[in-house]
């Protein structure tokens, strides 16, 4: 695997073949402007220089598999710089999600273990988990402003400060404070549409549902959609749609 990156370590390129085959899968990458589509593939390749790819229950991390990965992965920092993923080094790559074992102690001291199935995980300071058909399949659920890519690499900027909260690192603590307040408000609204939609039969919400249990999903989940599909995201959420803007693409006019 990357004999290609091997062998150019000092400057690496992506083969134009690999690149093309990559854009043809994933058309919420293809669609971009051409000097992102320029920047994005600088990006993926230093990713792939700086990154230590595991596959995980029998996977092969192919030439392909780990490409799609970063490229994804690199898309919310195209502004941002590539130091924001300087804190780890590691990603496991499973063929499809995973069941894993929870331990949780309660306010009484009780003890409750219980299973949760991944499709992804970051933790704070270690490695990212993904899995490969969501992963692969990432070009078909954009209509659904799915990407299990984007979303664990969100929470990995959330926790640049910290334990997640939804709320990347700012400069001052107004900036913060009217993050939040905006950040707030719209993860409640959505709670309650997810609420009227699994209790009383109203319409299903379009983001993940799962963005209702706590503000850090929901972050993430409202950033999946903002990179994949953003034209039904500015729709959906036309106040938070400019906030995420002003930390993602700072220089956006209109």
């Amino acid at each position: 695997m990357f004999d290609w990156l091997r062998k150019r370590r000092a400057a690496p390129e992506i083969p134009d073949r690999l690149w093309a085959k990559l854009l043809a899968r994933y058309p919420f990458l293809s669609s971009r402007p051409s000097a992102e589509l320029t920047r994005l593939r600088q990006f993926a390749a230093q990713f792939l220089a700086s990154k230590e790819f595991h596959g995980a229950n029998g996977l092969v991390i192919t030439d392909a598999v780990a490409l799609a990965i970063a490229a994804q992965a690199v898309l919310p920092v195209l502004n941002l710089g590539l130091a924001w993923y300087d804190d780890f080094v590691g990603i496991v790559v499973h063929p499809g999600e995973v069941l894993a074992r929870r331990t949780v102690t309660d306010e009484l001291g009780v003890v409750h273990h219980y299973d949760e199935v991944l499709a992804g995980e970051a933790m704070e300071g270690g490695p990212v988990m993904v899995n490969w058909i969501d992963v692969d399949s990432a070009g078909s659920t954009a209509e659904q402003g799915y990407n299990v890519v984007i979303h664990e690499f969100i929470h990995k900027i959330d926790m640049r400060d910290g334990a997640p909260d939804g709320c990347p690192p700012l400069p001052t603590r107004a900036a913060r404070e009217a993050w939040l307040a905006v950040m707030q408000a719209e993860h409640q609204a959505f709670r309650e549409k997810v609420i009227i939609a699994e209790r009383f039969g109203g319409q299903p919400t379009w983001l993940d549902p799962y963005g209702a249990s706590a503000i850090d999903e929901f972050f993430a989940v409202a950033c999946e959609a903002y990179f994949v599909n953003r034209r039904r995201f500015d729709a959906e959420f036309p106040a938070l749609a400019p906030l995420l803007d002003g930390f993602f693409e700072p220089g956006r006019s209109g």
